[in-house]
C-alpha cells in the first residue's frame, strides 16, 4: 500500500506547479494579468471557435481562411478540417511557440504539450485547443513541396 502524501507535502507540490507555470509564462512575455487568468478560471470557459480548411474540394492550394486573430490570454478551439483529396500541413512553429496548448484532438486521439505542426490526410478532422500568450505575427504555410509555392500560405497575428 502506497502511504499518503502529508497535507503539507501536497501544497507544497501544487505551489511548486504553479510556480514553475508562471515562470514559463514569463519567459514567454506572458502578463501577469494572463498568468492569472490561466491559473484560475479560464481554462474552464468556452473557448471561440473558429473553422479552417486545409484546401477545399476543388484541390485548391490554399488555407481557408488565411488570416487569423487571436487576442492573448484567451481560449480558442480550432477546428481544422481537409476537405481536398490531397494531404496538408498547418505548419506554423513560431506561432506555435508563442501559445499554450491545451491539447489537439483527432479521431479518438488526444495529443497534450507542444505542437508545431499538424498533418491532415484528406478528409481529416482536427480540434486544436489553446490559449495565445505572447503577441506578434506569425506565417502559416504547408510544408509539402510545391504547396507553399503555389499559395498556400497565412497569417496569423496575436494582439494583447
Amino acid at each position: 500500500m502506497v502511504p499518503l502524501l502529508p497535507t503539507w507535502l501536497k501544497t507544497l507540490q501544487r505551489n511548486y506547479v504553479i510556480l514553475t507555470f508562471c515562470i514559463c509564462l514569463n519567459l514567454l512575455g506572458a502578463t501577469p494579468a494572463m498568468a492569472a487568468n490561466l491559473s484560475g478560471d479560464l481554462l474552464k470557459q468556452p473557448a471561440t471557435e473558429i473553422t479552417i480548411s486545409l484546401g477545399n474540394a476543388a484541390n485548391e492550394l490554399k488555407f481557408e481562411p488565411n488570416r487569423l486573430e487571436f487576442l492573448a490570454g484567451k481560449r480558442y478551439q480550432l477546428h481544422l478540417n481537409n476537405p481536398s483529396q490531397l494531404k496538408h500541413y498547418f505548419t506554423a512553429k513560431d506561432f506555435a511557440d508563442a501559445i499554450w496548448t491545451q491539447k489537439v484532438e483527432a479521431g479518438k486521439v488526444e495529443v497534450k504539450g507542444a505542437i508545431h505542426e499538424l498533418e491532415l490526410k484528406p478528409g481529416a478532422e482536427a480540434e486544436w485547443v489553446f490559449v495565445p500568450l505572447k503577441s506578434g505575427n506569425y506565417s502559416l504555410h504547408c510544408s509539402i513541396p510545391g504547396h507553399t509555392e503555389a499559395g498556400m500560405v497565412g497569417e496569423i497575428a496575436i494582439a494583447n
